[in-house]
């Protein structure tokens, strides 16, 4: 099965272009966040995001804690995914699916330690996909992502064997290491931010290079 890729921290309309032409199957647009890079205000993603042509999926990174503030912000950046970066409760997890019917839900999974797969069963029934990443949401200013860390892949490689969902692989993902994270970890996709930049801004060097390393991951 082919692995897709999703490339996180759009900045423009040209980076967004850049990233489909060079075959990525999503792009990411990261909302108010308490840390991290990327961060966009919501008119101008619903701008970028209501461009981006189908079947390219659009994925709001959303901090927002409670059911309808996370609905709020889908409706105000029209992506047509929503990436959950915090660890919200069950109960909001229903009231959201219940809310965005229409809307692919994404659950971010930092993965500190091995009670990352004490999460899967917990938010099964509310969302499409979950997003293993290395952020750390529990220190006094949280990070949800783009931490350019990698994370114990024996963690991930055991959710991914256990979830009932597609899992995404995040975290300090580059050309260099992609085709042992796939190999090891075997995720239905890929996502980055840091490792295919150039201060800050997306390079169409390292993309190719990704794109081209995630390919011979999946004919190796």
């Amino acid at each position: 099965m082919r692995t897709r890729v999703k490339i996180c921290c759009m900045a423009s309309m040209s980076e967004a272009q850049l990233a489909i032409e060079l075959g990525a199957d999503a792009v990411g647009f990261v909302g108010a966040m308490p840390s991290g890079r990327g961060v966009l205000d919501d008119e101008t993603i619903a701008a970028i995001a209501t461009r981006v042509p189908p079947p390219t999926a659009t994925f709001l990174l959303t901090s927002e804690l409670t059911a309808d503030a996370i609905a709020g912000h889908v409706e105000r950046t029209r992506t047509s995914t929503v990436q959950i970066v915090s660890h919200i409760g069950t109960s909001e997890a229903a009231r959201l699916a219940e809310t965005l019917p229409g809307t692919r839900r994404v659950q971010v999974i930092h993965v500190e330690d091995g009670r990352a797969l004490d999460l899967i069963g917990p938010y099964a029934p509310y969302v499409h996909a979950y997003l293993l990443d290395s952020g750390r949401p529990n220190l006094p200013i949280p990070e949800f992502g783009g931490t350019g860390r990698i994370h114990d892949w024996r963690i991930s490689a055991e959710f991914v064997r256990r979830s009932p969902h597609p899992v995404f692989l995040a975290g300090g993902l580059t050309a260099a290491n992609v085709v042992d994270a796939i190999r090891r970890v075997r995720p239905f996709g890929v996502d980055l931010c840091s490792g295919v930049r150039t201060q800050g801004r997306l390079d169409q060097s390292k993309l190719t290079a990704f794109m081209e390393m995630v390919r011979q991951a999946d004919h190796g």
